[in-house]
């Protein structure tokens, strides 16, 4: 799939980093560093604006290192990008460590993947149809 693509910052375009990656990475794009204190969250700008085909979306996620070792989170996440959107790509993140946390330009800090969606039509209905889980949620299936 081809993707229209400006790119306004003083960084590659994002790119798969394997073969068979599903998302590519995404970076900050920043005049100064950025220093996030514990359960502060902030908007990074990446300096990146896109045209994606009607039918699709493109998802923002965290990555997996940066959660784990740093405790930096994606909130909204994953959070949608509309196939109608023109604006810059902004990445809400959150310091869900103790410590602060420090953005640097170019830092690689979230993870963007592309899917396809569609738009459902509704059909009005008095009752559903039965089904084995029924109106089973929130843990009814247990732990073990």
């Amino acid at each position: 799939m081809k993707v229209k693509i400006i790119n306004r910052s003083k960084h590659p375009l994002p790119e798969y980093k394997t073969k068979a990656s599903a998302g590519m990475d995404i970076r900050a794009n920043l005049e100064e560093k950025v220093t996030l204190h514990s359960l502060e969250r902030k908007l990074i700008p990446t300096g990146l604006f896109i045209e994606l085909p009607e039918g699709y979306e493109a998802q923002i996620r965290p990555r997996s290192g940066l959660a784990l070792n740093e405790g930096l989170g994606i909130l909204n996440s994953p959070g949608t990008i509309d196939s109608d959107y023109r604006g810059e790509l902004g990445v809400i993140v959150v310091n869900l460590s103790n410590d602060p946390i420090t953005i640097e330009d170019g830092e690689r800090i979230c993870q963007m993947v592309i899917h396809s969606v569609e738009q459902a039509e509704w059909i009005e209905m008095e009752e559903l149809s039965e089904s084995e889980r029924g109106k089973g949620g929130f843990g009814h299936t247990g732990k073990k």
